[in-house]
């Protein structure tokens, strides 16, 4: 799939939405993340651009990278290690096939709004806001 047509398949407006009110219960922090790019690896391109966006610079280490290759037909949900001792594989394994089941059937924007969603929870639950507490504004989707 070209990744303007994924791009243009999306509501922005609602991930946008969806990542801001999941960050509001946490000190962590959500990104969407579109490739242009072919990739034969997502969880390794994932794991890239996760250090490249400097994800992995927090504090707490619980940045949490949802990576989509359109071209590719491929995606990887990323936590930081704060966030992978919460909750282990099992939990990326349901985000991901959850995510995946929608991807599957066309649903680009309700698949990437589960995912969000699902992450903010086990956010809100093991990393909860804290008063005061200065964070990165809300991006919505980062596109390369």
């Amino acid at each position: 799939m070209k990744t303007r047509h994924f791009l243009n398949s999306v509501d922005h407006d609602k991930i946008v939405a969806a990542i801001a009110k999941a960050e509001k219960g946490t000190t962590g922090e959500i990104c969407v993340f579109v490739s242009r790019h072919d990739v034969a690896n997502a969880l390794a391109e994932a794991t890239r651009c996760f250090k490249k966006l400097k994800l992995d610079r927090t504090a707490l280490r619980n940045d949490v990278l949802i990576f989509v290759a359109p071209r590719s037909h491929s995606f990887a949900v990323v936590g930081d290690v704060g966030v992978h001792t919460k909750c282990g594989d099992q939990f990326w394994n349901e985000v991901v096939e959850a995510m995946r089941h929608r991807l599957k059937r066309g649903e680009f924007t309700d698949a990437l709004l589960d995912g969000i969603e699902r992450v903010g929870s086990l956010l809100a639950d093991h990393f909860p806001a804290v008063h005061g507490a200065v964070k990165r504004p809300s991006g919505g989707v980062v596109e390369e």
